[in-house]
């Protein structure tokens, strides 16, 4: 997604900046056994537990990779953690963009209620840039789209996630 969308951004990015901030971040959340979102939404406890998981994976790869580019990658996660530049902040957009576009994907069936909610909250996480915010819109769209053909009426998730 960052190599497909990188030209349409608002900001010039560093691809490879970027590119190794996404990878980092996954490759820190497969060490530390990923936690999917619905989880830490029916216990929020579950996250505090993530973060750690997620600190002592880091710790992990800057000790063992202390001669060449530990410090490098340690700091490229907690710059992708905390949302500290563009190319973060991209990073960070296209991590939940992606879960909501293979979920839209998934048949409908599997869906819970609590994923109708899901789909409308991603605005926080694209505000800064004009095309992830359009991106966002269109994956709102489908899984929209994908809820009212299954009889879910929108208009009364939104208002569920409005309060």
């Amino acid at each position: 997604m960052a190599v497909l969308i990188e030209p349409l951004l608002t900001k010039k990015v560093d691809t490879a900046r970027l590119l190794k901030m996404i990878i980092l971040h996954d490759l820190v959340e497969a060490e530390a056994r990923d936690v999917s979102a619905l989880d830490v939404l029916r216990n929020p406890e579950i996250k505090i537990q993530k973060v750690e998981k997620e600190k002592q994976a880091i710790e992990n790869l800057r000790s063992v990779l202390k001669e060449t580019n530990g410090k490098e990658i340690y700091d490229l996660f907690y710059e992708f953690e905390n949302k500290e530049t563009y190319e973060a902040k991209v990073a960070n957009a296209l991590d939940k963009l992606e879960v909501q576009l293979q979920h839209n994907h998934a048949d409908f069936s599997t869906w819970e209620e609590i994923e109708y909610d899901m789909c409308y909250m991603m605005d926080k996480h694209v505000v800064f840039d004009e095309t992830l915010s359009e991106l966002k819109r269109q994956i709102e769209d489908d899984a929209e789209h994908k809820m009212k053909l299954a009889g879910v009426d929108t208009n009364l998730v939104r208002e569920r996630i409005a309060q």
